[in-house]
């Protein structure tokens, strides 16, 4: 198996009749998907999401893909194939047509319906191609064939991509429930078509690659979502994604059954669902959705709320709700569902609605305590036999953290595919077929890219890591006037501290140090500005570390008269 190295370079140009993979993000990852694909000097972009920052990551809204290796090459994309329509997958779409708004979008019914949704709140009316499973286009040099894939989501599709160098093989999010809500099968049957032609490269899907077996079907929950309903004494509130279709339509059906009126709260999940059911993807019995303003006219045992913040989003719904910062008020006798998985890195946050939602009465049901939520992504058995199937000359895993990159390869290892024709790669590293075989030839640019409101790209890790500080250990100013002439002080020292824990009063102390510390430098010659900084930081820094052993921001003025 091949894998980076953290001194790769960039690559070479890439060989006549070669075919060029570069991953951009959903390496090393859950999230921000995006590969480039490259032939004959032209580009085809293969999905471009967004990662949600985690906890480390204080004011981000969104991560994007790092576009800066194709910046300059905006003119030779021939489209991006969106697979799927999760925030995952398409959320990065408006961030890069800001930049070339004429870009093809080539992808299904509602995958492009929720991306021109998006689109229309950035102002932008894209370019778009709707295709179905089974249907080739010619994109460029790019041969594209769409296959249907079971997922959390309707309408997911893998892509193959034939090019003279051969067939890559793009499996997008998938798994292999045999009984979908909504009767459609990944192909096995086109899959196996495909490998009788030769699977040159496939690049596969990792996330569940250390869960054995198979994944339980997404009827499974039916059953278990109605004996909640029938055990609810007062409001059921409901979290998801705001894309996740087939969950909402079992919690539609539950609903019903059970005599409730159902209200979507919250931007997205409104639009996304409202989409859903004009395309006819969501299944809604007359007067079953309600306005969310007429709900105060129902009896609590007849109210059922859909909501975003599953994932324990601060500005999300259900965390509004657990903070007591919400118009939608818990209370004693309530019963929240969390449907849906736990994206690694959110567990605590989740955890800490859980318990916000808990203190206020509410009986939380969630993926640790019920069978409320199946994944979407195949398990181990079913990547095998996926493996067998497609039998192909060159596995690429992708979609995953390195754990389930690992896992993915040892399984198609396992299934026959020679050791050096694995390519376990990260974000940023070029990998090549040429000649039938992939490696890996070079890296490119692939950090993250964080859009805090309206500016993108503006705060990087050193503004983070001011941010952390701030927020761990809080910040002290430090304000003097300063002779320019002769360097005497002439106002100050002025200490104040915000969020340090250190009481203002404590800082008599230390000012006399400041103050001898700075006579000296003058006397010595040294009165600029920024040196006189620097001393008081220094000794400032030391006294708070020797007296309290913290670390909070010092920020000194110094001001010339």
């Amino acid at each position: 198996m091949s894998h980076p190295h953290p001194e790769l370079g960039p690559p070479p140009p890439l060989a006549e009749g070669g075919l060029r993979v570069t991953p951009l993000g959903g390496l090393g990852e859950i999230g921000r998907n995006m590969t480039v694909f490259e032939y004959g000097g032209r580009l085809l972009i293969v999905d471009c999401g967004v990662l949600f920052p985690e906890e480390e990551q204080p004011g981000i809204d969104l991560i994007l893909p790092d576009f800066s290796s194709i910046r300059d090459r905006l003119d030779d994309i021939e489209g991006i194939v969106l697979t799927h329509g999760h925030e995952d997958h398409i959320g990065g779409v408006p961030f890069l047509l800001r930049e070339k708004p004429d870009i093809p979008l080539i992808g299904s019914k509602l995958t492009l319906a929720l991306i021109e949704a998006k689109l229309q709140e950035h102002r932008i009316r894209p370019y778009t191609l709707q295709v179905t499973e089974g249907q080739r286009e010619r994109i460029g040099p790019f041969d594209c064939e769409f296959v249907a894939v079971n997922h959390s989501i309707p309408d997911a599709l893998a892509v193959a991509i034939r090019t003279p160098a051969g067939m890559a093989v793009h499996t997008g999010d998938f798994k292999m429930d045999q009984l979908p809500l909504d009767s459609r099968l990944t192909d096995l049957h086109a899959f196996a078509r495909l490998s009788e032609e030769g699977i040159d490269l496939l690049l596969s899907d990792s996330t569940n690659a250390e869960v054995p077996g198979f994944v339980p079907p997404e009827r499974d929950i039916s059953n278990v979502l109605r004996q909640v309903f029938a055990g609810a004494r007062k409001r059921i509130i409901v979290a998801s994604f705001a894309s996740h279709v087939h969950r909402i339509q079992q919690i539609l059906d539950a609903a019903h059954e059970y005599g409730r009126r159902v209200a979507f709260v919250g931007r997205s999940m409104v639009r996304n669902m409202g989409i859903a059911r004009d395309l006819g993807y969501l299944k809604v019995p007359p007067g079953l959705v309600v306005d969310v303003r007429t709900l105060d006219d129902l009896p609590d045992s007849e109210v059922v709320l859909v909501c975003t913040g599953s994932q324990g989003e601060p500005m999300a719904a259900l965390s509004r709700m657990a903070n007591r910062d919400h118009q939608i008020r818990i209370v004693d006798g309530d019963t929240v569902i969390l449907a849906s998985s736990l994206i690694p890195g959110n567990e605590n946050a989740v955890y800490r609605v859980i318990n916000g939602l808990t203190r206020w009465g509410a009986d939380v049901v969630h993926k640790g305590n019920a069978k409320v939520h199946v994944s979407g992504h195949a398990s181990a058995g079913e990547l095998l036999y996926f493996y067998n199937i497609c039998r192909p000359r060159n596995l690429m895993p992708v979609h995953g953290e390195w754990r389930h990159l690992r896992a993915n390869a040892e399984l198609g290892a396992l299934t026959g595919v020679p050791h050096d024709r694995i390519v376990i790669a990260e974000d940023g590293v070029v990998v090549d077929l040429v000649e039938g075989k992939a490696k890996i030839s070079g890296k490119v640019q692939a950090g993250y890219v964080y859009v805090d409101g309206l500016s993108v790209g503006d705060v990087g890790e050193p503004a983070l890591k001011d941010r952390k500080i701030l927020g761990d250990e809080g910040i002290i100013s430090v304000f003097v006037v300063m002779d320019s002439s002769t360097g005497k002080i002439t106002g100050g020292p002025h200490v104040q501290a915000r969020g340090s824990g250190i009481d203002d009063a404590a800082f008599g102390e230390v000012i006399p140090r400041i103050t001898e510390v700075l006579e000296r430098s003058a006397q010595d010659g040294v009165v600029e500005p920024h040196q006189m900084q620097q001393l008081i930081r220094r000794t400032l820094g030391k006294w708070v570390s020797d007296t309290y052993r913290r670390r909070p921001m010092i920020l000194p003025v110094v001001v010339d008269v």
